[in-house]
């Protein structure tokens, strides 16, 4: 059950958030627990001066801050150790070994530039932002089209109590229906009462004698 749960939060993920799937070179990464992963940041502009890279839908998270002139690199405590770098600035090849469950999310790259003319900060999102999803045991429910005997069960319970309420609703819409023709046929066979004169012919009667 957890996989499926974890597939299903992953495309949720990925329909919420529109720059994954946006013209921004990215890809849905899946790894299981103890692999390594390479993010690839390739940025188009070379006179850029910073590299970030951040995990997070809202990119609140910061992994890696390196400063392409020094070359000075601020890792976060808990990729140290795990988080190493190839390449030179700006195009940097990110690589985290020893994966966990917890390192699931979304990866940003992005560059950052002083401008001088307008004393700020200039940001710009780079390419090679991942997806990536890690499980804790390998992935069954892609490549294997069985089922856990549990999640089999619920889905059972889950289709029976669908169709009894469905046979359900069908009933009462059928009896509904019987009951509205039964009342329509007796109004419409109800003996009407027809005026009789009875009385002005019995008074007729005691008036000649």
């Amino acid at each position: 059950m957890s996989a499926v749960w974890l597939k299903l939060l992953t495309l949720l993920t990925i329909l919420s958030c529109p720059a994954l799937s946006g013209p921004v070179n990215s890809e849905v990464v899946w790894k299981d627990s103890g692999e390594a992963v390479t993010i690839q940041c390739r940025c188009s502009k070379p006179d850029q001066e910073f590299l970030t890279l951040t995990k997070g839908l809202s990119e609140e998270y910061h992994v890696l801050y390196r400063d392409g002139k020094s070359e000075k690199n601020t890792i976060q405590e808990e990729f140290k150790g795990r988080l190493q770098l190839n390449r030179g600035f700006p195009n940097v090849d990110i690589f985290i070994k020893n994966l966990t469950s917890n390192d699931t999310g979304p990866y940003w790259c992005e560059y950052k530039k002083f401008d001088q003319a307008s004393s700020k900060i200039l940001k710009m999102k780079g390419t090679g932002s991942i997806l990536l999803v890690v499980t804790d045991r390998p992935q069954q429910f892609i490549t294997d089209s069985a089922c856990d005997p549990l999640e089999n069960n619920l889905v059972l319970v889950f289709v029976v109590i669908c169709a009894a309420m469905l046979l359900g609703i069908i009933m009462c819409f059928f009896i509904r229906i019987i009951i509205l023709k039964t009342k329509t046929l007796r109004t419409k066979n109800k003996p009407r009462k027809v005026p009789t004169n009875d009385v002005y012919e019995d008074m007729r009667g005691t008036i000649r004698r």
